[in-house]
């Protein structure tokens, strides 16, 4: 695997840096003012602008794995809103530029229309949505975002004379003692709270700034811009409406299911927020790991055996340190697989503690690096920024299909079944929060006029009607309307989400497959992938064997399946 060679520059030299945008700007002129008189030329001219965009992107990735690796770290902080506000901006006007000197040109129309597809099409949709009043919106918007890591990077909690993060203490959440569960669940909440004001007062300072921007690029709402923004061109709002109503519809009631056997199983009279992760036989919470670079080593086994391909993948990353994966106080929640298009290989940042949990997460962004190192070779950006219902179909589907070899994390026959089982369950309930989550951004941002208390109730009245209806929240009814905090997506990348869903059915349908012709399915998966963004959504789910529908038709029979599955595992 060639992959952890640097991308041979041919229009950059080799040592090309961005400090500032004194760097950049003779490079974006020469591009803007270089004569083009043929096809040929054309060609060569947006190879040389994406690989000048491809070395932007990187030095930016940097920027932000760094400052989200050590979120105290004032210097990283200033390097990357250094990038977002005095560089982004400068860059924006040019790149629009760039992108009307393409479409522009008489040769446009004399390139292979097929082969360039989706570039040509994202282009014109750039160019419909630039605006540039919104260059400096855009720039505070990035910094203001940033700014949620910040604040939750730094919640932990004080246990036992010990000073967790909350990723840490999600672990006491599995405790059999059901007095620990209860005393730590409230240290968590009672921390949160701590920042309830700041992060409202932060989401009102964003819905402020992206209401503008929409307005400006004549939208009568952010949420319909967003929606042309993220690309969406295999699907309307009516689709994601129908998806909302089918998870309520075969989803929810399985949720309901799964809360009411547990609630059984536990013999409780009421059921908690602190008993939803405790295993009902009473055992000790899965440990599959003690540390990150047992994680690490373990994952590439599972992948090797998988195949290995997607194991060369992780040892790659591991040999160019390209992995950060132990949770510590200070480093920015979350996990994140973060391309990077000059250089080939991914980057994987996580918090793992050595919970179950860890696992689907390290597999889960192992899916998207494998996605990453199958598109590096693509010259076109484009290509290899694919659309999220592709990317996620490689995370999701990796979960599942690598399940076959979770004994590698669980040498114990019932600690495997467990870990089976409550991935399944965990799909089921992930099913239900992606609707109730991009229903509830749809309704802020279609009002997003709204007070704090009236967008806390229009939450609660949102997630009930996702959520299973055992769970007795009485008396923590503040904590219910402050849920939506958590959701690091809802501030950092507002409707990127439901994407996830779509992602899932497509994952389920692969899994399906990958259990009764494994080899053909790996090789489909791979194909579907390696393709990139060089079509469209609908036919890279067809090079994977599956189908891109959420129809209501389709939705009964997945739900069916995982219901028939989940059941094998009891």
């Amino acid at each position: 695997m060639n992959a952890t060679q640097k991308t041979n520059r041919k229009y950059l030299t080799q040592d090309f840096d961005i400090k500032t945008w004194d760097d950049l700007e003779p490079l974006y002129t020469e591009l803007l003012e270089r004569k083009i008189s043929s096809p040929a030329e054309l060609e060569q001219w947006m190879l040389d602008v994406n690989e000048l965009e491809a070395a932007v992107s990187e030095n930016l990735a940097w920027r932000y794995i760094k400052q989200s690796c050590d979120t105290e770290n004032k210097e990283l902080n200033k390097s990357y809103e250094y990038f977002v506000t005095e560089i982004s901006p400068k860059i924006a006007p040019e790149s629009d530029k760039l992108n009307k000197k393409l479409i522009d040109s008489p040769f446009v129309e004399q390139l292979d229309q097929k082969k360039y597809f989706t570039y040509l099409r994202t282009t014109k949709k750039n160019i419909e949505l630039f605006r540039e009043e919104n260059v400096e919106l855009e720039s505070v918007i990035a910094t203001k975002t940033s700014q949620y890591a910040s604040i939750t990077g730094k919640q932990t909690i004080h246990y036992e004379g010990k000073e967790l993060t909350l990723q840490q203490a999600a672990l006491c959440l599995k405790n059999t003692d059901r007095k620990v569960r209860e005393d730590v669940y409230t240290l968590i909440q009672n921390r949160k709270k701590q920042d309830e004001d700041a992060l409202n007062k932060l989401f009102e300072e964003l819905l402020v700034l992206r209401t503008q921007v929409s307005l400006n690029a004549g939208f009568k709402n952010y949420r319909d811009y967003k929606f042309k923004e993220l690309g969406r061109f295999d699907y309307n709002l009516d689709d994601c409406k129908s998806f909302h109503a089918s998870i309520k519809k075969y989803f929810v009631p399985l949720s309901k299911a799964i809360d009411e056997q547990r609630k059984k199983e536990l013999k409780l009279d009421s059921y908690r927020p602190w008993d939803t992760e405790v295993d009902t036989g009473n055992n000790k919470p899965l440990h599959p790991f003690e540390t990150a670079d047992e994680l690490l080593k373990k994952s590439i086994e599972c992948f090797t055996v998988t195949d290995k391909y997607f194991g060369e993948c992780l040892s790659t990353m591991q040999e160019m340190k390209h992995l950060d994966l132990a949770s510590r106080k200070g480093k920015a929640p979350g996990g994140y697989n973060y391309p990077l298009y000059e250089s080939g290989v991914p980057f994987i940042f996580m918090n793992a503690v050595g919970l179950q949990r860890d696992v689907v997460t390290m597999v889960h962004e192992g899916g998207h690096a494998v996605h990453a190192f199958l598109t590096k070779d693509y010259k076109i950006n484009e290509f290899k920024s694919v659309p999220s219902e592709v990317a996620e179909l490689a995370s999701m589907s990796m979960e599942l299909i690598s399940m076959k070899h979770w004994d590698v994390f669980y040498k114990d026959a019932h600690d495997l079944n467990r870990a089976k089982k409550e991935q399944l369950e965990k799909i089921i309930k992930v099913l239900c929060w992606i609707a109730c989550v991009d229903a509830f951004q749809q309704k802020l941002y279609e009002n997003p006029k709204q007070t704090t208390e009236e967008r806390y109730k229009l939450w609660v009245e949102t997630y009930t009607e996702y959520e299973s209806g055992v769970l007795d929240y009485t008396g923590l009814e503040d904590n219910v309307k402050r849920m939506w905090h958590a959701q690091l997506h809802i501030f950092e990348v507002p409707f990127y989400y439901i994407e996830y869903g779509f992602a899932q059915l497509g994952a389920l349908a692969v899994w399906k497959n990958f259990m009764q012709n494994a080899p053909q399915a790996i090789a489909q998966y791979k194909e579907a992938l390696a393709l990139g963004y060089t079509v469209s959504i609908p036919d890279v789910y067809k090079a994977a064997g599956i189908k891109f529908d959420f129809s209501d038709a389709y939705m009964a029979d997945v739900a069916g399946f995982v219901w028939k599955e989940l059941e094998s595992f009891k």
